[in-house]
């Protein structure tokens, strides 16, 4: 498998996925089709629930006889059923969506399936993200966290990074960060401020993050807690710079609002799928990740829907224009996003979470 930083070599792999399209994607027999059911899957919902459907699922059914229904849950409730139904030992979901951070934590994988020999037959794409397909489950998206401004604000030098961010000399101006129960990404923000390589993060001096926060937060103008949030600040002008999801601020260009992005020091985090143990259709699960995987046509419409960016280097030479230029889509982005550690992000989750709100009520 590649590493993700190599996903922009894009152009002359259009033609090597022709073979793997939804068509040609004859994945179980019609008798094994018929035995297996329906696959149950968890999502967020909305948009998100909809494009799955339309793109992926309704496809899936049409090719192997494999009905999908899904269940709405926010990620954390999620992963609080899923745990549930594994304690009672009575599993009726068969796929949860959690983001990899917590799909790779020891709680998550106490309560899904180890796919490493599922993954094997993956293993020889060369166009598929490295871990894409590892053993907590299969990385279906990327979606950036990055720093966002106001480009009619700063039209000279503008603001490129998190040291930038705290530079309110060069760059005045208010500023936006997130502040809800996630905090790792603030705080990983906040020693690159104060020096820290990218490479030396992990793990995350909480402390000397704090005391680099305390300069900033005079200028702190909105503490966001939803993308909406994030949106809305955006447009009344309560920020001019800001941390955002990559999503929102691609809404926000297709507004015509004023925003513009920087890639430099972004953070990258997937989408994860992961298979429930002892779940109702667990051979129809696979059979809808492998689709998936097998399918660069509905990953790329997926992420053309959803502003993402897909596992497949392939996908993304489907993708129109218009649409790469909202992902990171050359070799300098995705040198410039940091690498996180979601194994010492999910482990240390609640003593960053105390930390932070102990500072932020201050």
């Amino acid at each position: 498998m590649i590493k993700l930083g190599t996903l922009p070599r894009m152009a002359a792999r259009i033609a090597a996925p022709l073979a793997r399209q939804i068509g040609l994607a004859v994945l179980l027999t019609t008798a094994a089709a018929a035995q297996s059911g329906e696959v149950i899957v968890a999502t967020t919902g909305g948009v998100y629930d909809k494009t799955l459907k339309e793109v992926w699922f309704e496809p899936f059914t049409k090719a192997t006889g494999i009905k999908v229904s899904t269940i709405t849950a926010t990620d954390s409730e999620q992963r609080a059923r899923a745990q549930a139904m594994a304690n009672a030992g009575q599993v009726t979901w068969d796929i949860i969506n959690n983001v990899d951070v917590i799909a790779e934590s020891a709680q998550n994988r106490s309560f899904t399936r180890d796919l490493s020999a599922f993954c094997e037959q993956f293993r020889p794409r060369k166009d598929l993200a490295d871990k894409t397909c590892n053993p907590a489950g299969v990385r279906i998206t990327f979606n950036a966290t990055l720093l966002a401004f106001n480009g009619a604000r700063f039209p000279g030098a503008k603001p490129r990074s998190w040291p930038d961010f705290w530079d309110t000399s060069r760059f005045p101006g208010p500023r936006a960060l997130p502040s809800f129960n996630d905090p790792w990404r603030v705080f990983a923000a906040a020693l690159l401020a104060d020096g820290v390589p990218a490479d030396e993060l992990f793990p995350l001096d909480i402390d000397r993050a704090l005391k680099k926060l305390d300069k900033i937060k005079p200028q702190i103008q909105l503490w966001w807690r939803t993308g909406d949030q994030s949106q809305q600040g955006f447009r009344n002008g309560e920020y001019v710079m800001g941390m955002i999801w990559g999503t929102r601020a691609s809404a926000l260009k297709a507004e015509g609002q004023p925003v513009q992005i920087s890639y430099d020091q972004a953070f990258m985090l997937a989408d994860t799928m992961q298979i429930l143990r002892n779940g109702p259709n667990s051979s129809g699960a696979e059979a809808l990740l492998k689709f998936y995987l097998d399918n660069p046509s509905v990953q790329a419409k997926i992420a053309e829907r959803l502003n993402v960016t897909p596992p497949s280097l392939d996908a993304v030479s489907m993708m129109s224009e218009a649409a790469r230029a909202n992902i990171p889509s050359s070799p300098e982005a995705f040198q410039a996003i940091v690498k996180h550690d979601p194994l010492w992000i999910s482990a240390n989750q609640a003593k960053m979470l105390d930390a932070w709100n102990a500072w932020i009520q201050q």
